[in-house]
């Protein structure tokens, strides 16, 4: 049985120059609405590195472990906040108010490795390996337990002719966008920047801030997270589209509705939304919904900086009969899909805000309805462009952290205008999607 070994484990703080002056940063509505979901878990899978490539690379004596720390620490000069806690004040004795703590605690890093596993083992399978799960770190672990776990904790896993490198990062910290902005800004020390790209923003303050909003306390009761039981089995698997398929599936989609405006992903998510509803047998006559993250960063007037640190993300919800999906066509669920994108904007988006402030509501996948999907991650992200000093990824995989029938994780692939989504459904869902021929 393949088993992971831990080596080592310490912790990775920012080092004394540069460090970005950030001592306590407040929570936002977009944020603390996720206090009781686990943390959020992406990883990368890398060949490993030649000869040459390590010589030009490494100091001497100097092993890609060292190199990954040090980078790690100067990552962490512009990210403090990473190598904080999060903090909570007893509020009149019924709720709590919670801020992160920038006192430099440190990051959690852990050195493992994996016997007789390779490259191949992990992207052969028609399944994702379970081996993978065990690449990150703190799985299992919830947000509101970052006042005694790190916020950020790295796995790298050393396997026979490869890396994989796992990152967990507390999700009130970070949506897709700043998740990635980390990893980029990471991979960007380790081949030899002297500075990030693009330095994060992490001041918390918007427009439309209010005193309130600022000292949120949430109610001690919607803290208590029932255990669930019976989870049913489930199994994850990529699928890969690549540049030509999605054009096709555009065009056929545009052609439908008589119109030029639904995007590439619009398409593309009411198409994989039809092949899981056809799969699943889903009477026609029930309900089904598909939830969108829709980045405000752009979105508000005015907009928030491109590099602004922390969630900016409002929930895009379709909901339509199962029958009309399956009898409509491409065309006219795309057609909804792109609707409600257009319809969200600054004042929706304020709306949403002021009206959690005041009757505050945590997020809860583990007691989803049937039939609803979520989707997580953008294949905008710049995965592939985490080269470490040695080469891009060949993949990237999602940890199990708040893993649900019907988790959908979006991402680029490899090759240029391709797409990989990774399905988190039933084991009967998947087989039946395999022999869709319009998912490979």
């Amino acid at each position: 049985m393949v088993e992971i070994h831990v080596i080592s484990t310490c912790a990775i703080k920012p080092t004394a120059d540069d460090c970005q002056d950030e001592s306590k940063i407040h929570l936002t509505p977009w944020d603390l609405e996720l206090l009781l979901l686990e943390y959020s878990q992406k990883g990368l899978l890398f060949n490993k590195p030649t000869t040459e490539q390590e010589k030009s690379l490494l100091s001497e004596n100097i092993t890609f472990i060292d190199h990954f720390k040090t980078s790690l620490s100067r990552t962490l000069n512009f990210f403090p906040l990473l190598a904080g806690r999060l903090a909570a004040t007893k509020v009149e004795g019924r709720s709590t108010s919670f801020f992160i703590d920038c006192d430099n605690i440190g990051a959690l890093f852990i050195h493992a490795t994996v016997n007789d596993l390779t490259v191949a083992d992990i992207l052969n399978p028609t399944y994702v390996p379970c081996i993978v799960h065990s690449f990150f770190p703190l799985n299992g672990v919830r947000n509101y337990d970052g006042v005694s776990q790190p916020l950020l904790a790295v796995q790298v896993t050393e396997l026979v002719d490869g890396f994989f490198i796992g990152c967990s990062i507390n999700h009130l910290l970070v949506d897709g966008t700043s998740f990635w902005h980390f990893f980029n800004s990471w991979a960007e020390f380790s081949r030899g920047y002297d500075c990030v790209s693009k330095p994060p923003f992490l001041k918390r303050e918007l427009h439309f801030d209010t005193e309130c909003s600022r000292n949120i306390a949430i109610d001690n009761e919607q803290l208590i997270l029932n255990e669930l039981l019976n989870v049913p089995p489930l199994e994850e698997r990529v699928f890969h589209f690549t540049k030509e398929n999605i054009a096709k599936l555009k065009a056929k989609a545009n052609l439908e509705m008589n119109t030029s405006i639904i995007s590439s992903l619009q398409a593309l998510l009411a198409h994989l939304w039809r092949s899981i509803i056809s799969s699943h047998c889903v009477d026609a006559n029930q309900q089904t919904t598909f939830e969108i993250p829709i980045g405000i960063r752009q979105r508000l007037n005015p907009p928030l900086q491109e590099e602004y640190f922390g969630n900016a993300v409002f929930p895009g919800v379709v909901t339509l009969p199962v029958g009309k999906i399956l009898d409509e066509g491409l065309g006219w669920t795309a057609w909804k899909i792109n609707r409600m994108v257009a319809s969200r904007g600054h004042e929706q988006v304020k709306n949403f805000y002021e009206s959690w402030v005041k009757k505050p509501e945590l997020l809860k996948f583990d007691s989803l309805p049937k039939n609803h999907f979520i989707l997580i991650n953008s294949p905008r992200f710049d995965v592939y462009g985490n080269d470490f000093g040695w080469g891009k990824p060949v993949a990237v995989r999602s940890g199990k952290g708040n893993r649900f029938d019907g988790k959908i994780v979006i991402s680029a692939g490899a090759e240029e205008g391709s797409v990989d989504i990774e399905a988190c459904l039933s084991p009967q869902t998947l087989h039946a999607m395999s022999e869709d021929a319009t998912c490979s």
